[in-house]
């Protein structure tokens, strides 16, 4: 079982949701992924996604007139030197660097794109103590339509480097993200094809040990499937929205 105990800095480290409704939020995703949902007792008004124990995900509230999204985290070793960089990048800073007591420090930022994200610098809190197991983070995707522009951003602030990948039946390339020899994260181009109300964002994927079952499962829930299961280079993959519109992605490992 992939239990971390702590995360390489560049890499995927914690995954939240800011929603309307915290408390029905984590009803939906308990079902769908067999999640355990309790307050986190060192952060007032969070809630702590435990899977066999360990924490694998964050839920909180957003404002009245926030859009509902899943954010991905990613670890640093100084985030105050991580926002710096990134703002003379071009980034926008939306909060922090900001203390968690106990926990650590944090910041959320959009990349020159408009992509947000956001980082962690571990206190007493490392991040996702489990992945890559059905009902935890797998993957982190980045999409945006200057994929040359948004490879040059992160290897400015994360140190990674780009590599073309091409898949079978696909037109045109997919890039994968590695910090060192691991890959860490991938990004897809916003073509033509993609509607021009979708912005940039980093998309999380969360592993399901049947893509069909589970997305059958969301709509029962509640949620919709924008992209009915289909067969990725990774695995079968399907997209969905939780009941406040939340995108997230499963995939079935192959």
């Amino acid at each position: 079982m992939p239990e971390k105990s702590r995360h390489t800095p560049g890499t995927p480290c914690w995954v939240d949701i800011a929603t309307p409704d915290p408390e029905e939020a984590a009803d939906f995703y308990a079902a769908l992924f067999g999640w355990e949902v309790r307050p986190a007792e060192q952060a007032p008004g969070y809630r702590m996604a435990r899977l066999d124990g360990r924490p694998v995900a964050g839920l909180g509230r957003t404002g009245a007139t926030g859009r509902p999204w899943w954010t991905s985290y990613f670890a640093v070793l100084d985030a105050a030197s991580c926002v710096r960089s990134a703002a003379a990048m071009g980034a926008e800073v939306i909060d922090g660097p900001r203390e968690v007591p106990g926990l650590g420090c944090t910041a959320l930022l959009c990349d020159p794109a408009g992509a947000a994200f956001a980082l962690w610098q571990a206190g007493g809190f490392h991040g996702a103590g489990l992945v890559d197991e059905p009902g935890a983070l797998c993957w982190t995707e980045l999409a945006v339509r200057d994929a040359d522009a948004a490879a040059a951003f992160y290897q400015a602030i994360f140190g990674w480097e780009g590599r073309a990948a091409r898949f079978a039946g696909e037109i045109g390339g997919y890039t994968e993200f590695l910090a060192g020899d691991e890959t860490v994260a991938g990004m897809v181009r916003m073509d033509d094809e993609w509607p021009p109300d979708i912005p940039p964002h980093w998309m999380g994927y969360f592993a399901v040990a049947d893509c069909d079952e589970s997305a059958a499962r969301v709509e029962e829930l509640g949620g919709t499937v924008s992209i009915p299961p289909f067969d990725g280079e990774s695995g079968r993959i399907a997209v969905a929205d939780d009941p406040h519109g939340a995108v997230f992605s499963i995939v079935e490992l192959a």
